[in-house]
């Protein structure tokens, strides 16, 4: 994907409005879970802090420990050791009784949905009200607020089976909300369905985020989810936190390989048409410098006019694969330039047209 555009700045709050700046909402402290009967720990040394109202986004591999480590912010899996502080809480202290009451501050929403297919969509969406002994009129005032919220006034009598996925997750996400949860727990929430179908859910997490300022913390796998949603996100892999910090930064220069090949395996690959024919010296005087500028959100942009003014001579685009996360370019474009250009001389011809550059090599001709 390729956009050279600067997108709407309303998308993305700026940095005055960024919720990361606010207080520490929940802290994860030398975290660990081993299942019986394993050799290993499921997770290990898990250290995080989420600041109040951001949108919290932890990726890694099938088997990394997402969704061990998810469950275990509302104890439905009993960590081994280390501490989890929700809002001043320590919850692993908490005794059953003082745990289901603490468990209605908090949302969660499921890969599968988890519906009774027994009941109506607002049936659905009424039942923790009705547990937890809320009146009748209360609870379908509730009901009402939510279903307008999620878009599912005109279904509120529908059953299960008559819905899509992506409507089935909207009830999912009404039901997560009933207690007006002040932090929501999200599982592979969009893992189950169409790419249309996630932006659409996307959207609906963003406008509760920025509307009720609840905390959102969600696993995936699907990179377009962090991208499109998250302000900062940790990596895990094999039960441990490799990685971390806001999304642009993590997105647009990883420090671990596994996040390299998470985010885009294929950023740092070459053309074959062109790696085969790439030296590290001139091997003639048609020879052409290969280099990539890359974007990392530093403050530099892919200003093509600039380049335009600064190279001299023929020009090809190899690749390009720039976009904006946060309100900030990130990505590389990938050059041929004019065969009068020298590995020496171009770094300074083109210092500072890019937040960084690479000279990969001269590409002979055909």
């Amino acid at each position: 994907m390729v956009s050279l555009s600067i997108p709407d700045a309303s998308v993305w709050p700026d940095a005055a409005a960024n919720p990361t700046s606010g207080a520490s909402h929940v802290i994860i402290e030398a975290l660990s879970k081993r299942y019986a009967g394993q050799p290993v720990d499921a997770l290990r040394n898990i250290n995080l802090g989420i600041r109040r109202g951001e949108i919290f986004g932890i990726i890694g591999r099938s088997g990394a420990g997402k969704s061990t480590l998810i469950r275990c912010l509302n104890r439905l899996e009993e960590p081994t050791g280390g501490r989890i502080v929700i809002d001043g809480t320590d919850i692993s202290a908490l005794t059953a009784r003082q745990l289901v009451e603490w468990r209605r501050s908090t949302g969660m929403i499921f890969q599968h949905f988890n519906l009774l297919s027994a009941k109506t969509v607002r049936q659905n969406i009424e039942l923790p009200l009705k547990v937890a002994g809320v009146p009748a009129a209360a609870r379908a005032r509730k009901v009402d607020e939510l279903l307008a919220l999620v878009g599912l006034e005109a279904w509120q009598h529908a059953w299960p089976a008559q819905l899509s996925g992506g409507q089935k997750q909207r009830v999912g996400i009404a039901r997560a909300l009933v207690h007006d949860p002040e932090l929501l727990l999200c599982d592979e929430a969009t893992s189950a369905l169409d790419p249309e179908t996630t932006r659409a859910i996307l959207a609906l997490l963003k406008k509760i985020n920025q509307q009720r300022h609840i905390t959102i913390v969600l696993i995936t796998h699907e990179m377009d989810v962090v991208h499109d949603l998250c302000h900062n996100v940790a990596v895990i892999d094999q039960g441990e936190i490799i990685e971390r910090g806001p999304v642009w930064q993590v997105y647009s220069d990883p420090q671990q390989e596994t996040t390299r090949q998470l985010l885009n395996p294929n950023h740092h690959a070459l053309p074959a048409s062109v790696a085969t024919r790439l030296t590290a010296y001139r091997q003639h005087h048609q020879s052409r410098l290969l280099v990539r500028l890359r974007y990392t959100g530093q403050g530099s942009k892919p200003d093509i006019g600039a380049l335009g003014a600064r190279i001299t001579g023929e020009i090809t685009l190899i690749y390009s694969a720039i976009e904006w996360v946060d309100n900030k370019p990130t990505g590389q474009l990938l050059l041929l330039l004019d065969d009068h250009y020298e590995a020496q001389s171009v770094t300074t011809q083109l210092a500072n047209i890019a937040d960084k550059l690479e000279v990969l090599g001269y590409v002979t001709g055909d």
